[in-house]
């Protein structure tokens, strides 16, 4: 029987290669069972643009449980008004091999929602 975490690497190796032919910005998420984090990086340059995620103090003001659909959704938020005023507005989703359900189908579409095109 496989391990499950080197089956999502796997799955995530495979997206990240994709997207590097694309040569765009690569918006990236993780979850762990009480947080979200998502970041938009430039691989060309190694870069961390923007980044949001549920253990930021303004969060967790507002958020008892970083681990909930409804703070993904807030972090997606976050992150598409922080890209805004770096003028970024198209990006290459890399759900890093977790499936689109849940907490990061919440998080892609509150982003989508707030401006950026992926």
């Amino acid at each position: 029987m496989k391990n499950i975490s080197l089956s999502r690497l796997r799955r995530a190796r495979k997206t990240r290669a994709k997207i590097a032919s694309l040569r765009v910005y690569r918006l990236t998420v993780h979850r762990s069972n009480k947080h979200i984090y998502a970041q938009i990086i430039d691989d060309s340059a190694s870069k961390v643009l923007v980044s949001a995620s549920s253990v930021e103090k303004e969060v967790r003001e507002l958020m008892t449980n970083g681990g909930t659909v409804k703070a993904a959704e807030y972090i997606g938020q976050r992150l598409a008004n922080k890209s805004k005023e770096l003028g970024i507005e198209r990006v290459a989703f890399d759900r890093s091999g977790y499936k689109y359900h849940g907490r990061v189908k919440a998080l892609a579409d509150a982003a989508r929602n707030g401006g950026i095109k992926f």
